[in-house]
């Protein structure tokens, strides 16, 4: 069973910074690409950032490049999210899973999420 537990989320100012967490388990941690994805009010769940096995390729949505920041501990089953310079548009939850080919989501089953709201 896959379990995905995200941590780290919160309300910040507009220009302020956050790190999330995801610990994850239920597969070989380490054999798949890791990812964060977000879901806004009244969207649809968006890829944000993915990092591969080893941590030494990342890649990120336009609309975060420059600002976030994806990383991985292998012997911890964890990957984090830096967020600077936040921006209102980035308040939604934020989720992680394992990566198959094409970046897509591997599990059905995602953790609970963890809440980041940004004021303007």
């Amino acid at each position: 069973q896959v379990q995905l537990v995200e941590s780290g989320g919160g309300l910040v100012q507009a220009g302020g910074s956050l790190r999330l967490s995801c610990t994850a388990s239920g597969r070989t941690f380490s054999s798949y690409p890791m990812g964060w994805f977000r879901q806004a009010p009244g969207k649809e769940r968006e890829f944000v950032a993915g990092i591969n096995m080893s941590g030494g390729s990342t890649y990120y949505a336009d609309s975060v490049k420059g600002r976030f920041t994806i990383s991985r501990y292998n012997a911890k089953n964890t990957v984090y999210l830096q967020m600077n310079s936040l921006k209102p548009e980035d308040t939604a939850v934020y989720y992680c899973n394992f990566l198959g080919f094409g970046r897509i989501p591997i599990s059905d089953s995602w953790g609970q999420g963890t809440q980041v709201t940004v004021s303007s």
